[in-house]
C-alpha cells in the first residue's frame, strides 16, 4: 500500500526497479534494499572529485554514456562525469546534508529524498563541461556542451530528464546536466515529442 511523505503525497513503491525505463520520482521509490546487480565503472573521465561509486553505471548504460562521450569529443564538445551510481546510504548522507544547509522544503525542491533518486538506479549521470566548472550547476545550461547533449543524447538512449518548463511535472528545476538512460526507442520518442518520462508513462503531475 502506498506510504505518505512528509507532505501527504502518496509515495508507491516502484514493483519492477530493474526495468531500463523504471520510473523514478518523488511518488515512485526504489525498494530501500535495492542494489543493480549489473554495476560496471564506466570508461569517462570524471571530475577529481568524484569517488569510485559515482564513476559506476548500469552495464548497458555505462557503454552507451562511453559512447556518447567519445562521439561528443569527436565533434569537439568535451564532457566530464559528474556523479553516476549512488547507493541508497549515499543518497541519505547528502540529502541530510542538504536538509541541515538549506532545510528540508527548500532542499526536496533540488535533492531527493533516499529512495527517489534516479542516481540509484545506476541508469543516471551527472555530466558537466570539459573545464569542470558549472558541475551540477544552472550556470551548464546554454553551454554549447549543453546544447550538444539536448541535441544528441536520445541517439544513445539517454534523455535530459527535468526539461526547462516541466517543473510542475517531474517536480524538479531544470537540470540541463542530468541524463537519464531509458533506452534509444524511448528516449528518441521523449525527446522528440518534448515531454517528459512522467508523460511518457502518462503519470500524474508530481506537483512538488
Amino acid at each position: 500500500p502506498p506510504t505518505k511523505g512528509n507532505n501527504g503525497d502518496s509515495i508507491q513503491v516502484v514493483s519492477n526497479p530493474a526495468s531500463i525505463p523504471a520510473l523514478v520520482n518523488k511518488q515512485n521509490k526504489l525498494p530501500d534494499s535495492y542494489k543493480p546487480n549489473d554495476l560496471v565503472s564506466t570508461d569517462i573521465p570524471f571530475i577529481s572529485s568524484a569517488t569510485r561509486e559515482k564513476r559506476k553505471m548500469r552495464q548497458e548504460a555505462a557503454h552507451a554514456v562511453t559512447q556518447l562521450f567519445a562521439d561528443a569529443k569527436a565533434q569537439g564538445i568535451t564532457l566530464l562525469g559528474v556523479s553516476g551510481y549512488r547507493s541508497h546510504a549515499t543518497q541519505t548522507t547528502l540529502f541530510d546534508y542538504y536538509v541541515s544547509r538549506d532545510g528540508y522544503e527548500k532542499a526536496r525542491t533540488y535533492s531527493a529524498l533516499p529512495g527517489t533518486s534516479e542516481h540509484e538506479t545506476g541508469l543516471a549521470i551527472d555530466v558537466t563541461g570539459g573545464n569542470g566548472k558549472c558541475a551540477a550547476e544552472d550556470c551548464f545550461g546554454g553551454t554549447p556542451e549543453a546544447l550538444w547533449l539536448d541535441e544528441h543524447a536520445a541517439e544513445y538512449g539517454f534523455i535530459i530528464r527535468y526539461p526547462q518548463g516541466k517543473e510542475s511535472i517531474t517536480g524538479y528545476q531544470y537540470e540541463p546536466w542530468h541524463l537519464r538512460y531509458v533506452g534509444k526507442e524511448i528516449a528518441l520518442e521523449i525527446m522528440n515529442a518534448d515531454i517528459t518520462l512522467e508523460e511518457y508513462f502518462n503519470e500524474v503531475p508530481v506537483n512538488n
